[in-house]
């Protein structure tokens, strides 16, 4: 008889395995008729993982000491992206936020052109956020020719935000005539102007002395009564505060003009009091005048 001995021994019986020492080997799997077999992790899955917070912040310190050489620049951000198999949107988008947040006009400038360039983030939010750095700037040229070719290119679906963008630009900058067109062109395509844009408008006409366009103006577009606001995902309609400083200031006139019945009560009761004395004091005098004169 052959017996085969070993130090960790297994006895089949048809399909089931039982194990008679102790598995010193972690990575290994029992399977049933076939033993414990290894198994090695997987290369391609990293203990450290790197989000896109972390991410954006290295591409800001990245660009952040450079000079604002293009070459430079767009060198350094190619490098960044040099191994990611996709372009990573989501992180560029976080940096460009953290650069509005400190300010960073030019860099934002640099990096959203870096980004038009490879054909990514063609979106009205991105071109909203060069135009609005363009302006921070001072470049006004650039930013009117980006205004013309977007507007150009999206004639009948022009957000109302770049609209308000560059009548602010041009109201700050005190020029009127083009900020006419544009609330001209507001009108035209049944764009209706938002509270800010009315009375940045109103005012320019108050300054050129042109009233009655401003009367116009106001009754033409009133303040809304009411706004809606999202609280805890939840759409809330609340009245806006105009009208509640309105309400008050006419709760305030009426009051003043017009005096409560307690009011009346009280003047009543002082004039009946008054005549009541006027009267006991003719009476007086007329017993008086009637009473006989004595020597």
């Amino acid at each position: 008889m052959l017996s085969l001995v070993h130090s960790v021994a297994t006895l089949t019986i048809g399909l089931q395995s039982v194990e008679l020492g102790k598995n010193r080997y972690q990575c290994l799997v029992k399977c049933a008729a076939r033993g414990p077999r290894p198994r090695s992790p997987r290369v391609w899955k990293t203990q450290r993982k790197i989000g896109t917070i972390s991410k954006s912040i290295k591409l800001v310190e990245c660009i952040k000491g450079l000079s604002n050489v293009k070459e430079e620049v767009y060198g350094a951000l190619d490098s960044f992206i040099a191994w990611e198999l996709e372009f990573p949107l989501v992180t560029v988008k976080k940096a460009l936020k953290s650069l509005e947040f400190e300010k960073e006009w030019k860099r934002i400038i640099q990096v959203t052109k870096w980004m038009l360039s490879k054909g990514q983030g063609r979106t009205m939010g991105s071109y909203y956020a060069l135009l609005n750095a363009l302006a921070e700037d001072g470049r006004i040229d650039e930013a009117e020719e980006l205004w013309r070719t977007l507007f150009s290119q999206n004639l009948e679906s022009m957000p109302r935000m770049f609209f308000d963008r560059m009548i602010s630009i041009y109201y700050h900058r005190e020029m009127h005539d083009k900020m006419f067109e544009i609330f001209a062109d507001m009108e035209e395509l049944g764009i209706r102007p938002t509270v800010p844009i009315v009375t940045m408008v109103g005012d320019v006409f108050k300054k050129l002395d042109m009233l009655d366009k401003c009367e116009k103006l106001k009754k033409k577009y009133p303040p809304p009564k009411w706004e809606y606001r999202y609280i805890k995902g939840k759409r809330i309609k609340i009245r806006t505060k105009d009208n509640v400083q309105s309400g008050t200031d006419n709760q305030v006139n009426n009051s003043t003009t017009e005096p409560s019945s307690d009011s009346y009560e009280v003047q009543e009761n002082e004039e009946s009091e008054i005549d009541d004395f006027v009267e006991e004091d003719n009476s007086c005098v007329s017993e008086n005048d009637e009473s006989p004169k004595t020597d």
